[in-house]
């Protein structure tokens, strides 16, 4: 096998930051809805609204967020997002711990939190290429991804242990720390950012649309946008009403309910271990078509047995291997984008992206719902599952159908 150097110390630096918030958001992913679910007595409406809250910022902020982050440093603005984030975080067990806390104020948590994260992630995703040669990015996200599936490992069985010795409020703080060192591993990446070139003359609007006419005007990359988008649209429905489900309906314990997320870390972390070789051995385009499908069979698959007795640990089987499935195509399409964005447009790619993608999940939270308050919990989750098996389509009428090559970079079109 052909040695390689190691990545640079500053993507090293990038990579420990992002480990140790992630680990914290493992905690916060069980521990805020049981804040809502379990403290606050939250409806399965008032539930979809929390998860709606915690995207609601890519739709609303996420183009200009992308032109903004372009005309800054990068690191700045990452250390920014983790300080915002953890300040939000530790106003949930204050307000506990004086007996003001209340729906809105989570809703306004996850909502500022959102900010934050849009912020940060395109910052990042904006920095990796500056970090790490074109052609070690995806290696780079693998490594990227498979630390945030071991985080993920512990995070949630972590979170249910603190949330039954200490409360849900209380294991958010754990959060709030975490993005507290990660903002000082960032502060540490020592590579110089030049300041970007001002571009005189040029409106933010006309910005947002050369970032949206790269990502749209190739099929490509309008395939994999879609398919991404599709999936999430669908997947929040079913996931803003799966710890309803878990416990409202079915009355699981926080430890029960952590062994779906740890789940699909486990799963997670495989599949990061295995795209580079999936890959390789089906081709880019057909491995990706096939790991949209295969992840969407499974977890429908996992909907029925989702059951207070046995049952349960199928359905926890197949969350993990409909993840381990799903890395494939996340990990190849993020890679791709980043190999082939021009330095410019970074920021605008991956926030347009994001916009599109990520914007799809406030409009999936909240239709979860309403759904899961007129229909009830499962039957929103055979509808999120169902509409997951869509997402292959945008790709089977793509050249990734057929391409073990991903195209090469679409042309700049400048207005």
């Amino acid at each position: 096998m052909k040695n390689r150097h190691p990545l640079p110390a500053d993507f090293r630096r990038l990579w420990a930051a992002d480990t140790v918030s992630q680990a914290g958001s493992a905690v916060t992913l069980l521990a805020l809805p049981l804040v809502a679910i379990g403290v606050l007595d939250a409806t399965a409406l008032e539930a979809g609204l929390l998860v709606m809250s915690e995207y609601l910022a890519f739709l609303l902020i996420g183009l200009p967020a992308g032109a903004w982050v372009d005309r800054l440093r990068r690191r700045p603005v990452m250390i920014a997002g983790d300080l915002g984030r953890a300040a939000l975080l530790l106003s949930v067990p204050a307000a506990a711990w004086l007996d003001v806390l209340s729906l809105p104020q989570l809703y306004a948590v996850a909502f500022g939190m959102s900010v934050c994260t849009v912020f940060f992630d395109v910052a990042a995703q904006s920095a990796l290429p500056r970090l790490v040669d074109a052609d070690r990015l995806a290696d780079a996200n693998v490594r990227l991804e498979a630390t945030r599936n071991i985080t993920q490992v512990g995070g949630p069985g972590l979170g249910g242990a603190l949330v039954g010795a200490l409360t849900a409020p209380v294991a958010l703080a754990v959060d709030a720390v975490s993005y507290l060192l990660s903002a000082l591993l960032v502060s540490r990446v020592r590579r110089p950012e030049p300041r970007p070139v001002a571009r005189p003359g040029r409106s933010l609007r006309a910005e947002i649309a050369e970032g949206l006419r790269f990502v749209l005007g190739d099929r490509t990359l309008r395939a994999i946008t879609a398919a991404s988008a599709v999936s999430n649209l669908f997947g929040t429905l079913g996931a803003a009403m799966l710890m309803v489900l878990l416990v409202g309906d079915l009355g699981l314990s926080p430890l029960l309910c952590a062994a779906v997320f740890t789940a699909e870390a486990l799963g997670g972390l495989l599949g990061s271990l295995l795209t580079l070789r999936v890959a390789a051995a089906f081709g880019q385009g057909r491995a990706m078509c096939a790991s949209v499908a295969v992840s969407g069979v499974l977890w429908l698959s996992a909907v029925p047995l989702y059951q207070d007795d046995w049952r349960l640990a199928g359905a926890v089987a197949l969350q993990g291997l409909g993840w381990t499935a799903f890395m494939t195509f996340k990990i190849t399409s993020v890679a791709y984008r980043q190999r082939v964005c021009p330095e410019a447009l970074l920021g605008r790619t991956a926030a347009t992206f994001r916009f599109v993608v990520w914007g799809a999940m406030p409009v999936g939270a909240l239709a979860g719902g309403l759904l899961g308050q007129w229909l009830g919990a499962r039957p929103a989750l055979w509808i999120g599952a169902l509409g997951e098996l869509l997402a292959v389509l945008p790709l089977l009428l793509s050249p990734l159908r057929t391409a073990r090559e991903l195209p090469a970079a679409p042309t700049l079109v400048r207005s």
